[in-house]
């Protein structure tokens, strides 16, 4: 039976009960994916599985989403990093919201593993949108973003990454998103802002940008809101 063992109080869950490898029921889809509404953050030990399999359980959930920064055409993104820092990863990110349409997730895969560190952390951002004072709420709540991969691409360039910047932009020109999301299946508000994406908030002069944004940006700094996991191979 699928069960779910939180790790803070406000995010994150060890699930057991289940074998990755082999396809799911029904069931255990939807137990899955309340258990994703729930904890916002899943987290699967022991399970060795092949690329195949990744991208099996992945679409179980949705489609699988070609990653803009990848150019191998799989929907498997291999993230072989010996000097990550720097590179965006170690900085608070939402995987592609440069995308017109970004995908409702990652499932990431730990298949090699440096001796120390390389923990990563996950962040509520139901939480930091409910820390702001109601003044702000209702300020974010009418205020749009533009998101461009430039900067996040930029800086994988400049640490020897192979990438053409040009063609990417070309197929992901920038895109505006609302600051504040409201998750479809919950009804919940999200803070919806990162340093690696966005670029500035529509309508506001660049001043009260400058003062805006990092506020906004570092709304998920706060522990309360964070749960840490610590890789194993097979997580």
């Amino acid at each position: 039976m699928i069960e779910f063992h939180p790790m803070t109080r406000n995010i994150g869950a060890e699930v057991t009960g289940v074998d990755l490898a082999k396809p799911l029921d029904p069931e255990q889809v939807q137990r899955i994916r309340d258990g994703l509404l729930t904890h916002m953050v899943l987290f699967f030990r022991d399970q060795h599985i092949t690329d195949e399999e990744h991208v099996a359980f992945a679409k179980q959930f949705g489609t699988a989403n070609l990653p803009p920064m990848d150019t191998s055409g799989s929907a498997v993104h291999v993230l072989d990093q010996t000097d990550p820092k720097g590179e965006g990863g170690d900085s608070w990110h939402s995987d592609n919201t440069f995308m017109r349409t970004p995908p409702m997730g990652s499932l990431l895969r730990a298949v090699i593993l440096p001796e120390v560190g390389g923990d990563t952390l996950w962040a509520n951002m139901n939480m930091a949108y409910d820390s702001l004072a109601p003044w702000l709420r209702r300020l974010c709540d009418e205020l749009y973003a533009e998101h461009d991969l430039t900067m996040s691409v930029t800086k994988a360039i400049v640490k020897g990454h192979r990438m053409d910047l040009r063609d990417m932009q070309e197929k992901n020109p920038p895109v505006v998103h609302p600051v504040v999301r409201v998750h479809p299946e919950t009804g919940r508000k999200a803070l919806y802002v990162n340093r690696s994406s966005v670029t500035r908030l529509i309508g506001l002069s660049r001043r009260e940008n400058e003062a805006l944004l990092p506020l906004l940006f570092d709304a998920v700094r706060d522990p309360q809101f964070q749960v840490r996991l610590n890789w194993r191979v097979g997580t």
